[in-house]
């Protein structure tokens, strides 16, 4: 009896693998909104350049409400002052630090005053969902050390174009462009009126689930090429390369971000013998534990720091 029953034989439409194949094209009419301009490096930044310290360091930061902070920083450790020699002159320094934030979904504002007469000050305000105003000013005793910096960011449906102004008359202007799901290219250019200096740049960004590759050349002389390669969702790994092809500087870097349950270490090696580890241990809810090293062995420079982190 089985002989009798023909065999059934299932038949896969013609048109199914071009349907498919039609869901996976791009519709460059819905392109994905970039990031902007100056952040297109920020996933290689995160894992090689970690803010390294030497020394002791304490924060404190206390809620008042649920937009209004105030902030406690006390640091204590060596400073590097400018020497002609090749060995590097440290000295003993302390300071302490004392903010206010106030943050809004809409409004951003935090201050900074230190004791040596440091007044730090930035505002981010969402004026629209699609226009943003950036501000950032610093005032000093120092002689021509004071500046501040005006930029306003508009977020359209498939770009971001900034308009930078500041002190000095420095203008400076970018635009990046989603060209495909993936890729994003965009340019920049500048004028330093109290310098008489000018420059240009170009730069592209390619973006997936598991990497993030950027490039970036400017008339400036420089060229910083980055990849980030994302393992799982806890470990990435990163390189970049600089080049000034003025200078000739050359500069290659390695390392890794590795988030744990409780804590998050983050290392790098570079071009130039110098070894960097920086990590973060939660101890308890609003209570962290840093640790930070940073060994150059070229120039025989060797910093130590740990910190508490509170609120």
């Amino acid at each position: 009896m089985a002989g009798l029953v023909p065999p059934v034989t299932t038949t896969i439409p013609a048109d199914a693998s071009k349907t498919k194949k039609a869901d996976e094209k791009a519709d460059y009419m819905n392109l994905p909104c970039p990031i902007p301009f100056e952040e297109i490096h920020r996933e290689a930044l995160m894992s090689l350049k970690p803010e390294t310290f030497e020394g002791l360091r304490f924060d404190f930061t206390k809620g008042l409400n649920q937009k209004f902070s105030l902030s406690h920083s006390v640091s204590m450790g060596p400073t590097e002052i400018p020497s002609q020699s090749a060995e590097t002159i440290k000295i003993p320094t302390s300071h302490y630090e004392f903010g206010a934030n106030y943050i809004d979904p809409n409004l951003m504002l935090i201050g900074r005053v230190l004791t040596d007469g440091r007044l730090n000050a930035r505002v981010k305000w969402d004026l629209t969902d699609n226009l943003t105003v950036k501000a950032n000013a610093q005032l000093t005793n120092e002689p021509h050390m004071s500046h501040g910096m005006f930029n306003f960011d508009y977020k359209g449906k498939d770009y971001r174009s900034q308009f930078q102004i500041g002190n000095g008359a420095l203008f400076g202007a970018s635009y990046f462009q989603s060209v495909t799901p993936h890729l994003s290219m965009g340019g920049e250019v500048f004028w330093a009126g109290q310098h008489r200096k000018s420059g240009i740049g170009y730069a592209g960004r390619y973006e997936t689930d598991k990497m993030v590759a950027t490039g970036q050349v400017a008339s400036t002389g420089m060229v910083a090429l980055s990849y980030v390669q994302k393992v799982s969702e806890k470990v990435s790994l990163a390189s970049d390369f600089m080049y000034n092809y003025m200078s000739k500087d050359v500069t290659a870097s390695v390392g890794y971000d590795y988030i744990l349950r409780q804590c998050r270490l983050r290392s790098k090696i570079d071009s130039n013998g110098c070894t960097t580890a920086f990590l973060e241990e939660r101890l308890n809810m609003g209570l962290n534990f840093i640790l930070s090293a940073e060994i150059d062995h070229k120039k025989k420079d060797y910093k130590f720091g740990f910190g508490l982190t509170v609120g």
